[in-house]
């Protein structure tokens, strides 16, 4: 086979995000991307497996290039010039050192830093071959779950330029695992992410005279607990500083965590796990953002409110716990 139309057969596009992901079958150095990734040693040395093709097709240059700015940690990455390849990029992650070992947290960290290099390139195409697989003799089927978990993790966690990641493999047998394992890992994280509960914050702010709440400009309508979803790759603590800050303008101080709420009936539009905090705020507190309106009300005044969600119940264990009623 030659070419790189006879060199790869490719088996389903997938997508994450604006991302496409191809499993193809093929000759690496051939493939006309924006960089390909080599799964090098620590030393960079380029010897046998992908390495040596790389550096066989593209060119000494690479190498010396490569090892000039070496050695690296194992699981960090840098990049060259891809010398006569088709590419413009090579990106060069260590998976293992020179006993040639690797393991999971190598391959997952040459992976992730292999990506996080991309969007410092701005590349929008990415070709991996099977990370670890070659001397490191990894199982192929283990390293198509990391990779594949490592680059969904990154593609929907941020905004990213990669428009299209290859996996490529250049045995049949290889490229026919890696074709089912990336598949059906895909399909099992799309699953538990579409058919899990969603994760919240909400946050009891103790204010002089009282306590803060907002009313909601969207539905469900009612008074409630500043609060809100958690963003991929955010701590609770982080998501419900920064809902206090987006809700009502005040920025919290001595947050401690109360109780979680996880009743599937307690939000009328979906399933959702809220954590709530007890926390002091300085300040007058404006309203912003899905906040229509932001009010301190007296301990009196919160026993006759109009809450939505579970709020009133909330409200009402933390009153009871302080001893305030």
């Amino acid at each position: 086979m030659r070419g790189e139309e006879k060199k790869r057969d490719c088996e389903k596009e997938m997508k994450i995000n604006n991302c496409k992901i191809e499993i193809v079958r093929g000759d690496i150095t051939e493939l006309k991307v924006d960089a390909l990734v080599n799964p090098a040693n620590n030393r960079l040395i380029m010897g046998g497996g992908v390495a040596g093709a790389i550096k066989k097709k593209g060119g000494r240059v690479i190498e010396e290039e490569a090892m000039s700015k070496g050695p690296i940690k194992i699981g960090e990455a840098i990049y060259t010039s891809a010398g006569e390849l088709p590419a413009k990029f090579v990106i060069h992650s260590a998976t293992m050192g020179m006993d040639f070992k690797t393991d999971e947290d190598k391959i997952r960290s040459a992976c992730e830093k292999a990506l996080e290099l991309a969007e410092e390139l701005k590349i929008k195409s990415l070709a991996f071959p099977a990370l670890g697989c070659g001397v490191g003799e990894f199982s192929y089927e283990e390293a198509g779950k990391i990779m594949t978990q490592a680059v969904y993790k990154h593609l929907v966690r941020k905004s990213s330029c990669i428009e299209r990641i290859i996996f490529c493999l250049y045995e049949q047998e290889a490229y026919q695992i890696f074709a089912r394992i990336v598949k059906e890992t895909l399909e099992n994280i799309e699953r538990k992410v579409r058919n899990s509960p969603l994760v919240t914050v909400d946050v009891i702010i103790e204010s002089k005279g009282g306590i803060v709440l907002i009313k909601r400009r969207n539905p469900p309508f009612g008074w409630a607990l500043p609060g809100g979803f958690v963003d991929y790759g955010e701590s609770l603590e982080e998501a419900v500083m920064r809902e206090a800050k987006e809700e009502t303008g005040l920025e919290l101080k001595n947050l401690v965590q109360f109780h979680t709420y996880s009743s599937p009936e307690r939000d009328p539009r979906f399933h959702t796990v809220s954590t709530v905090y007890i926390a002091q705020a300085e300040g007058k507190p404006r309203a912003d953002t899905d906040a229509q309106e932001v009010k301190i009300f007296s301990l009196e005044e919160l026993r006759k409110i109009d809450f939505a969600f579970d709020h009133a119940k909330i409200i009402h264990d933390y009153l009871r716990e302080y001893k305030k009623i």
